[in-house]
């Protein structure tokens, strides 16, 4: 009884802590460094943080948002990342409890908050997290509360109609309209959710994807049609909305 008490608030700070490191995995991709050395440093000056500079959010409101050393401000992205994962920890560790299936998708969770966020500043997301994501998530089915066929079926059926998609746009306009990323992603995230989570998923990814689009267009100089949107991250949002609340929206959706 007390360790489901407690769980959450482990699985908070837990979350926070994993967000940091996900800010390191996130920036040091962009600029083509190791994830273990240099030890982390101020992007701007190079000098490498005290331990009281690297405690997650805390830090970030203590030095409101500057750099201890050339007081340059310290981009929100990092802060987002760790709230992003703390918040997600909790609401797994409340739906899942302490469990091994906790674990799993907590470590998914991380691949998939790092390739978003990659997505978000580059339209890209990585073959080194989207194929062995795919097939750790096939493997996973083992573990997690979704049958191996429901997975197989889910990441076929996502992949392909995503691939349909990215053809059929390419064939008609002559452009690209969706990027191969995207299809790759899906075999991981259609195996995460199963065939029966994937219209929410991406009914969910299409709503979200719809209402970002018209801030994009408004920042934007390019004409609507051809503004690019990173839709990986709503994707994955999409993932964590079925992984979370997917049971109650189809009761709900059935009455």
């Amino acid at each position: 009884m007390e360790l489901n008490f407690f769980f959450p608030f482990f699985a908070l700070i837990l979350g926070l802590c994993l967000g940091s490191f996900y800010n390191v995995c996130i920036h040091r991709y962009l600029t083509g460094q190791s994830i273990v050395l240099p030890a982390s440093h101020c992007p701007l000056c190079n000098r490498t943080l005290a331990w009281r500079d690297n405690i997650p959010l805390l830090s970030y409101f203590l030095l409101k948002g500057r750099c201890r050393s050339c007081r340059q401000l310290i981009s929100p992205v990092y802060p987002l990342v760790e709230a992003v994962s703390g918040i997600l920890a909790v609401l797994l560790a409340l739906k899942f409890g302490p469990s091994l299936t906790w674990v799993v998708y907590m470590f998914f969770t991380g691949l998939l908050i790092i390739a978003a966020f990659i997505d978000f500043k580059i339209y890209i997301l990585p073959d080194l997290i989207t194929l062995p994501g795919g097939v750790l998530a096939l493997a996973s089915a083992l573990i997690l509360p979704i049958n191996w066929l429901d997975a197989l079926l889910g990441a076929l059926l996502g992949m392909g109609f995503f691939w349909a998609l990215q053809w059929s746009y390419k064939k008609i306009k002559k452009i690209e309209g969706l990027g191969t990323g995207d299809v790759k992603l899906m075999v991981m995230l259609g195996a995460l959710v199963g065939l029966q989570g994937l219209p929410i998923l991406i009914f969910s990814a299409a709503l979200l994807g719809l209402l970002a689009s018209l801030f994009y267009m408004k920042k934007s100089s390019r004409s609507s049609m051809h503004t690019p949107i990173p839709f990986g991250p709503f994707l994955a949002l999409g993932a964590m909305i079925y992984i979370l609340g997917g049971e109650a929206i189809w009761m709900w959706y059935l009455g």
